[in-house]
């Protein structure tokens, strides 16, 4: 079992910024790609960006260039440093993490944007 802890999550004023961490602790022994997803209100739960364990690196196309994945491996620990936060970046961000044929999901950390 891997368990995945998000923090990082808050209120936040449109332009702002937030970095939200995800923590994989457990049987993490080959975790292969971790990413956060978000879910907001009335929508389906959707990709925000991912990273694979050799770095390489997805974003949905609303997170291009405002959003940067990264992972320290040695901290077993994913960020999404989000920048020029929008009210329509207000959502629940779920962590993700797959293991095998195993998919793993945190308890998500909620962010809000106000305009």
């Amino acid at each position: 079992q891997v368990q995945l802890v998000e923090s990082g999550g808050g209120l936040v004023q449109a332009g702002g910024s937030l970095r939200l961490s995800c923590v994989a602790s457990g049987n993490i022994f080959r975790l292969n790609t971790m990413g956060w997803y978000r879910q907001a209100p009335g929508k389906q739960r959707e990709l925000v960006a991912a990273i694979t364990s050799t770095g390489g690196t997805n974003y949905a196309d609303s997170a291009k260039g405002r959003f940067t994945i990264s992972r320290d491996f040695a901290k077993n620990t994913v960020y999404l440093q989000m920048n020029s936060l929008k009210p329509e970046d207000t959502a629940v961000y779920y962590c993700n993490a797959d293991q095998f044929t195993t998919v793993y999901w945190g308890q998500g950390t909620r962010v809000t944007v106000s305009s």
